[in-house]
């Protein structure tokens, strides 16, 4: 039964944001990286000229809003390059990557951002919407990365409803890597700081359990996608990633551990990766396609 009381979902008005696009330069710091490093519990130090571990370009590329221009979630307010789009409630919902080039660190790199495609449905918690961007990375002005985001939103619960569970689907058994990790909201706030993030999901407990409806702070979707590729890197460290998607299927919380799992496929190219929750259910698969 649709939320009646959200705003109607008027497709056709979001889908004239389809082609919308912005441009953002920056220099690829090494003290932010090295930031990330201490913040994945990494004792690297990253200097100019290094190249810069993949999926740690989140950290760039601030989305810097005035403070009187944030919504009530802490994101900036809706409508300007992205939808007006009703729904309450905003969720990193995945994306597909293709690294063409390192990002050096040091090097000023820009990129520009499109809206892909807006769409919506009905799902099992209510009405859903859709929106994909995709980015294209340049540094030093030669292309590095191609990526594709999708951000899904979604309606608040209805009195009484769980959306605490992760997807019921168990995760795969046959992990050859895996990895345990305990979040808890230092690394959440340490993460949130170096994306620039105001989401309140991250760090606002009472926001998160008593509007949202989650029974703690939510594990960003891009950070548990940087630990499946530090799980890559550390079992893989000679070999080059060409390409690597992600689905979040179900959201991660501060109030308990999590894991990340690996396995590399017979053809020798593949890595399937997944993060599950603590009682084993699936909460993110991705797939990295590897250089010979």
């Amino acid at each position: 039964m649709q939320n009646t009381s959200q705003p109607a979902l008027d497709i056709a008005l979001l889908q004239q944001w389809i082609n919308r696009s912005e441009a953002r330069s920056d220099v690829i710091h090494a003290g932010a990286a090295n930031a990330l490093a201490a913040t994945l519990d990494q004792t690297t130090h990253y200097a100019d000229g290094s190249a810069l571990p993949l999926l740690w370009h989140w950290i760039y590329f601030w989305a810097v809003s005035p403070q009187s221009a944030l919504g009530a979630d802490g994101h900036p307010q809706r409508g300007g390059f992205l939808p007006p789009v009703p729904l309450p409630r905003r969720m990193w919902a995945g994306g597909r990557l293709r690294f063409d080039a390192p990002l050096a660190i040091g090097a000023q790199s820009s990129r520009s951002s499109r809206i892909l495609d807006v769409t919506a449905k009905e799902g099992k918690s209510g009405r859903l919407a859709f929106v994909t961007v995709a980015h294209q990375i340049d540094s030093a002005g030669q292309p590095a990365i191609y990526e594709e985001h999708d951000i899904v939103y979604r309606d608040n619960p209805q009195p009484g409803a769980s959306v605490a569970a992760a997807a019921a689907k168990l995760a795969p058994t046959d992990a050859q890597w895996s990895q345990t990790i305990t979040p808890d909201p230092v690394l959440l706030f340490r993460y949130s700081a170096l994306t620039f993030n105001g989401h309140r999901i991250h760090y606002d407990r009472s926001y998160v359990t008593q509007v949202e409806g989650y029974p703690g702070l939510i594990v960003h979707g891009p950070l548990i996608a940087t630990m499946l590729m530090e799980l890559l890197r550390k079992n893989c460290p000679a070999r080059a990633v060409n390409e690597f998607s992600f689905r979040a299927l179900g959201p991660l919380f501060d109030i308990e551990s999590f894991s990340v799992h690996g396995r590399p496929d017979t053809d020798g190219h593949t890595v399937h990766l997944w993060a599950a929750n603590a009682r084993g259910e699936l909460a993110m698969q991705a797939e990295a396609k590897l250089d010979n």
